[in-house]
């Protein structure tokens, strides 16, 4: 058996961990074509039940080129957290907002509610205690 050079050692583990890396990134991409497909169904049953009981944001499809209208009118995330916080006098923290609004892993939708709290929070609605949101 011939002695194995520290350079060969490195391509060796440099390859194997290439391949590992390799398989882990097609994990991945897999089960984000997953969560995909779940946030679709998830989506579809949300649109079913708001045309079913009348509630909630439905799309009507217009024509090609007609303008979309906005599902919400504005000012109701910040409506939604308002009322969240004021439910929860103790305050919540940022995560425990998003998680509790189904928004933990929506980029847009945290974005959104970051927004819409630190418009509360320049309103004077809201006021920040050790890392909690509490109405002010």
């Amino acid at each position: 058996m011939a002695e194995q050079t520290f350079a060969d050692f490195i391509a060796g583990e440099r390859e194997r961990l290439h391949a590992e890396r390799e398989q882990i990134f097609n994990q991945q991409h897999e089960l984000e074509g997953k969560l995909a497909d779940i946030n679709r169904e998830l989506g579809a049953i949300d649109a079913y039940e708001a045309a079913k009981t009348g509630k909630g944001p439905a799309v009507a499809r217009q024509g090609r080129g007609a303008r979309a209208r906005p599902q919400v009118r504005r000012g109701s995330k910040r409506e939604a957290l308002m009322q969240l916080i004021k439910d929860n006098p103790s305050g919540l923290t940022r995560g425990e907002i998003l998680e509790r609004m189904g928004l933990k892993g929506d980029k847009s939708g945290e974005m959104s509610a970051s927004n819409a709290l630190t418009g509360l929070t320049k309103a004077n609605q809201v006021t920040r205690r050790d890392g909690r949101y509490v109405a002010a």
